[in-house]
């Protein structure tokens, strides 16, 4: 469990939730609020100096994610998200229920909209607003795919998962989303 070191910068400190995982090996530094059920492991660096990084309630960001934030720009990471490995997110806001892939970037002042995936590897650039469900590849990224299949292929996730806990008697909380015949709650 991560414990509090010298990560005061001009007078703030981190703030990490009693039921939040920090792994020894993450750098946090300044205005940093980290969620319940919320993990950072091991080599992510959150920088909250010039403004301040939100981590909300059941997210997980992954080795080697940077977070920073802008003077103008907070970082704030929504519930129930993935932040993949080597990420970078910079003063941006990534909205509930988005996974950011392995190596994406995005840029200061971009929004993120709920249920979106950022593919490995792309860049959202500065200010870019991605819409709810939407689908990002490339350098710099674009939206190839939104709502209608996004939202299939992620109540058919939850469908399945919930199916095969039931029949195996593990309680299906899958990120606080629960399958109910044709649409998640």
């Amino acid at each position: 469990m991560y414990t509090l070191k010298d990560d005061v910068f001009k007078g703030m400190r981190p703030q990490i939730h009693e039921e939040a995982f920090v792994a020894p090996q993450v750098f946090l530094s300044g205005d940093v609020r980290v969620g319940k059920y919320s993990s950072l492991w091991p080599g992510v660096v959150a920088r909250g100096d010039v403004n301040y990084i939100s981590v909300g309630e059941c997210s997980n960001v992954q080795d080697l994610v940077c977070l920073h934030v802008a003077d103008d720009a907070p970082c704030i990471i929504g519930d129930y998200v993935t932040v993949g490995h080597g990420a970078v997110l910079h003063g941006c806001e990534i909205e509930d229920h988005v996974l950011i892939g392995m190596s994406a970037t995005v840029l200061t002042g971009a929004k993120i909209g709920r249920g979106s995936i950022i593919a490995a590897g792309a860049l959202v650039k500065e200010n870019d607003v991605i819409p709810p469900n939407s689908l990002v590849v490339g350098v710099p990224g674009k939206i190839v795919r939104t709502q209608d299949r996004i939202e299939t292929i992620h109540a058919q996730a939850i469908k399945y998962k919930c199916e095969w806990a039931i029949e195996y008697g593990v309680k299906p909380d899958i990120g606080g989303e629960l399958y109910h015949g044709e649409k998640i709650i």
